[in-house]
């Protein structure tokens, strides 16, 4: 079942991450709380989950941003597209995009992107075989505080 995320979905969600690039759960202290509730209660982000048999397996976040051109339409931003890895190959991350595409098509979005840090042949062409296109745009990535 495709959802968005409750606030009971913390613990699951950063267990589902550890099969993104998190090496460890961060710990529970009032920081990780805070962040958990802007996330929850900011009706432009949406962290969308695949529910199997009470398991989060597949999740992605679909950010609606505010925009002043494109006759004032919205964009939406795709991050985080993960699955466990005992759950791959099945579909559970195509219906998140898909749910995510249903947002970002009732919010009047004119274009959703989405990055990838993979180099994978097959994770590209997943992401081919979802709708989106690695020729429109360039990428360039800043990363801050942390060394690369």
């Amino acid at each position: 079942m495709v959802r968005e995320a409750e606030q009971s979905d913390l613990d699951a969600i950063l267990e589902l991450y550890l099969f993104l690039h998190e090496d460890s759960i961060p710990e529970k202290d009032e920081h990780l709380r805070d962040t958990w509730l802007q996330i929850i209660q900011d009706t432009n982000h949406h962290l969308i989950v695949n529910e199997v048999d009470g398991k989060i397996v597949s999740s992605c976040v679909c950010v609606i941003i505010p925009n002043l051109t494109r006759n004032i339409r919205p964009y939406a931003f795709i991050e985080n597209v993960v699955t466990r890895k005992d759950y791959r190959g099945k579909g559970y991350a195509s219906e998140c995009l898909e749910f995510a595409r249903e947002i970002a098509e009732k919010e009047n979005c004119y274009k959703m992107m989405l990055l990838t840090g993979s180099k994978k042949p097959e994770t590209l062409q997943f992401y081919e075989k979802c709708g989106y296109n690695s020729s429109d745009k360039t990428a360039f990535i800043q990363w801050l505080g942390i060394e690369k």
